[in-house]
């Protein structure tokens, strides 16, 4: 049986993508999240800015969200943030983050990759976006798919 979205990861690989998120926002206020699909047409960087905004990313308050992308069939993914974010990151903050990604995912080492890639988006910005202690968690951090 070939692999959809939704059977994609093992019940253990979701809870450990779904606990890298939760460590990376206990040290910063940026609110990150995951979204799985089987395929779209076009550009990847045009669909994950469509699902950006489909899952109500950037309604958080200080314009942090960041969205970890993946079209399973395509075989592509992309990392994008909200403009509170790109304003103050290095230029090749998101190149940086896709690269120790695609090192994992090469490998078939998808949960694994995004994890690690989750916890280094959480460290960087915890400089910019340090977590309050009034923080609230204000996006899912559970997995969406397509």
């Amino acid at each position: 049986m070939e692999k959809s979205a939704k059977n994609f990861f093992t019940k253990e690989e979701k809870q450990a993508i779904e606990d890298a998120i939760h460590q990376a926002e206990l040290n910063t206020s940026g609110e990150i999240r995951v979204h799985i699909e089987n395929k779209f047409k076009g550009d990847v960087l045009d669909r994950a800015a469509f699902i950006f905004d489909k899952l109500g990313m950037k309604k958080t308050e200080l314009r942090n969200g960041v969205l970890f992308y993946l079209a399973i069939k395509n075989r592509k993914f992309a990392i994008i943030g909200d403009s509170g974010i790109n304003a103050v990151v290095p230029e090749n903050f998101w190149e940086n983050i896709k690269e120790l990604l695609a090192e994992h995912f090469k490998e078939g080492k998808f949960a694994e990759g995004l994890s690690k890639g989750i916890i280094e988006a959480g460290k960087i910005l915890k400089k910019h976006f340090p977590h309050k202690s009034d923080d609230v968690n204000e996006l899912s951090d559970e997995i969406s798919f397509g």
